[in-house]
């Protein structure tokens, strides 16, 4: 039996990729999770076979999201659901360790067939996104260098999607356990790195980098 970590925000899709899920004989969804940031503990706690998370999740993005789940339940294969098909989401989420891309406007059909892909050890990517494409991909997300994201820490992460999401200090505080100055001191740390100046220039770069969205 396949166990799976189910990671998507809206109620409403994830009760029905739930149910489709639920519905094949060799498949059980074991956790789900609303929030980006309670994700990796599911993982560390549950270790499914199978994580299948939104990119854009409140409280930590998909891409981040897939680095702690990498790093802290190894054993757990993930795969992206988007409704975005640019080629710098898809780059990103293979560099960050996703082993499928489903794009959220095709079938159920398609998130099937990319689970029995990645569970055989498989890359797999949603069409339109070509066989070509998808080996242009996992080439240059092996070949890509690292950015200044690159040396963020985790904690810092999590702190700059939640500024980016328009959350106080002390509410970030208060969501991270922390200390509203232990969060100031995380946005400015994590604001130098990154040579941002402003809430402006902060959240322009977070929804660049596909932390957030516009929707």
């Amino acid at each position: 039996m396949t166990t799976i970590l189910l990671a998507e925000d809206h109620q409403i899709l994830r009760e029905g990729l739930r149910a489709l899920l639920s519905a094949e004989p060799d498949l059980s969804v074991i956790g789900e999770a609303s929030d980006g940031l309670g994700v990796a503990d599911m993982a560390e706690r549950l270790r499914p076979n199978l994580l299948v998370v939104d990119l854009m999740m409140p409280g930590l993005g998909g891409l981040d999201v897939l680095v702690q789940v990498r790093q802290r339940a190894p054993q757990t294969r993930a795969i992206v659901l988007s409704m975005h098909a640019d080629e710098s989401y898809v780059l990103a989420a293979l560099r960050n360790g996703a082993a499928g891309y489903v794009l959220k406007n095709a079938g159920v059909e398609d998130l099937l067939r990319a689970i029995r892909a990645v569970l055989a050890g498989q890359i797999y990517l949603s069409a339109p996104l070509s066989e070509r494409a998808m080996l242009s991909y996992v080439e240059r997300a092996r070949e890509a260098s690292g950015d200044a994201y690159d040396a963020l820490t985790p904690r810092e992460r999590e702190v700059l999607h939640l500024v980016a999401e328009g959350r106080t200090s002390a509410e970030i505080a208060q969501r991270l356990s922390i200390s509203p100055r232990t969060a100031e001191i995380h946005r400015t740390n994590l604001m130098r790195k990154l040579d941002l100046h402003s809430q402006t220039e902060l959240v322009r770069y977070a929804i660049r980098r596909g932390i957030i969205s516009l929707d």
